[in-house]
């Protein structure tokens, strides 16, 4: 709780519009261990005084904070997910709510948003689609979701892809081979230093 209000404020010079923080307490937990690995849930009056400090320190009033929902990974059900919901947006004042799940039926997750905005129709509502693929965007948005984060399928794709390219240079013994697949040198510094617009076309 003391450290939340200084992240508000740096993550507000850097010109980021919002944050994402869960409602655990303890060491990290990767939530898609699910009940493999203990999920200690913080307890709530204690989470909404975290929130309420985070919005003190807020200089301006379009940074938004977003309580992360881990009723679901932790087992503890959806009436346990609804009552924490509401608590952190109404009585700690949280700009909107990230519901997560692990189950592949994305089942709890609609049942949840279906309940949800019927109660709260205007809260903001973030949903994490990894386990669940199956749903699609425009499903998700019909039961009351307002952004979709795909949180790490670029990186597991990345890691298939430069897999793949090491093994190729590998067995050749040059690069050559994977020229195909990997952007050119000049479009990737490009993206890191404007001055390489100046490059030779050949670089």
């Amino acid at each position: 709780k003391e450290l939340f209000p200084f992240t508000v404020r740096t993550l507000e010079r850097l010109g980021v519009s919002g944050t994402v923080i869960e409602d655990k307490r303890g060491l990290k937990q990767n939530s898609l261990f699910g009940t493999d690995r203990e999920q200690a849930l913080e307890d709530i009056d204690v989470f909404c005084e975290k929130i309420q400090a985070g919005k003190r320190a807020q200089v301006t009033e379009d940074f938004m904070i977003f309580a992360r929902l881990e009723a679901l990974i932790a087992g503890l059900g959806e009436d346990e997910a609804m009552k924490r919901a509401h608590a952190f947006v109404r009585e700690g004042g949280a700009d909107g709510i990230m519901i997560h799940s692990k189950d592949k039926n994305p089942a709890e997750v609609f049942s949840f948003l279906t309940r949800y905005r019927k109660e709260e129709p205007k809260v903001p509502i973030i949903v994490v689609p990894t386990s669940y693929n199956s749903a699609h965007e425009d499903e998700l948005k019909a039961a009351g979701a307002n952004v979709c984060i795909y949180a790490n399928q670029l990186l597991r794709a990345s890691y298939l892809a430069m897999l793949d390219a090491a093994n190729k240079m590998l067995v050749a013994g040059r690069s050559k081979e994977v020229d195909g697949q990997i952007l050119p040198t000049r479009d990737m510094i490009t993206l890191i230093d404007d001055n390489a617009v100046n490059l030779p076309k050949d670089a």
